[in-house]
């Protein structure tokens, strides 16, 4: 790669020659990257040929009619697919803001995001209808520096470093199971959970141990069982009489309004974590950014 002799400046090599490499480097082949980009193979060929030479390296080995990455290619694929990512990204967050009032790139955790925030939306929509929201779910924290979110909602302690952190929630976890569990198994009080199938969520592994614990009761089996990925895996599992599930109320109001689940001991534990809604600093003048804060704090009867 060259340098300008301007200090800051870097020259690059073109978006055409970096989308040709991208799309063979993920098909594996300069035909299919050709087909996908309306090209013909030797264009792509020679925009890639063009590619290493700007930067000095091999991105693929050659072997008769076939393709594979280098080592460096494989690298450069994968950053360079995260930058035109980015690009794509920003182009429709731009073009977003013709005649609007922009998009909100926002990531919530997938059961959170169906029984509790979807459902209010279009109370948001009514108030802020130039405001378009765009959803990515993750069960981890999002990192803002590399992925293209503009605000997230968070489970967990309000340490995330260079954003802006605001409480909506604390939450109650009770034990659920369906009602023809709680009568096949007699579970009335605290020690007789510990006779059917606990359920476990992942990203909560010492749900159950804490409540076993506030009971009173040994933790041994508090691991033992199957393991879901979500709350509302977890939820159906319970609803199909697979085991008892520890799950925060909020969360399965439906389930229990209907009769699906019950609460065979209710006895609530409650932690120090909560939900927050989190955004960069960078970010915190975005109008869609302050518009849907105002609007979720005000749905959890807070103020900014």
């Amino acid at each position: 790669m060259t340098f300008d002799l301007v200090p800051g400046r870097l020259s690059v090599p073109s978006l055409s020659a970096l989308a040709a490499f991208e799309a063979a480097a993920r098909h594996g082949s300069f035909t299919r990257a050709a087909e996908e980009l309306n090209l013909t193979q030797g264009a792509v060929s020679r925009q890639v040929a063009h590619l290493e030479q700007v930067l000095g390296v091999s991105l693929f080995q050659r072997v008769k009619k076939r393709v594979s990455l280098t080592p460096a290619g494989s690298a450069y694929a994968t950053e360079i697919r995260d930058g035109l990512s980015r690009l794509a990204a920003a182009t429709v967050s731009a073009m977003a803001f013709r005649g609007a009032a922009g998009v909100l790139h926002l990531g919530i955790l997938p059961t959170f995001g169906t029984r509790w925030l979807i459902p209010r939306l279009p109370r948001f929509i009514e108030a802020h209808p130039g405001v378009t929201i765009n959803f990515t779910t993750k069960l981890v924290p999002f990192d803002f520096g590399r992925e293209p979110i503009d605000a997230a909602v968070h489970f967990g302690d309000p340490v995330w470093p260079g954003a802006v952190l605001h409480r909506l929630m604390g939450e109650e976890v009770v034990p659920v199971a369906a009602p023809s569990l709680v009568e096949r198994l007699g579970l009335k009080e605290p020690a007789d959970m510990l006779r059917a199938p606990l359920l476990q969520q992942a990203t909560r592994p010492r749900a159950w141990a804490n409540w076993l614990e506030k009971q009173g009761l040994p933790p041994e089996r508090a691991l033992m069982g199957p393991r879901f990925e979500q709350f509302a895996m977890v939820s159906q599992a319970a609803v199909a009489g697979l085991g008892l599930a520890i799950v925060p109320r909020f969360l399965i109001e439906e389930e229990l309004r209907s009769g699906a689940l019950v609460v065979p001991v209710d006895r609530p534990v409650s932690g120090t974590e909560g939900y927050y809604l989190v955004y960069p600093e960078t970010r915190a003048a975005l109008p869609a950014v302050i518009a849907f804060r105002d609007w979720l704090l005000g749905e959890c009867g807070l103020s900014a």
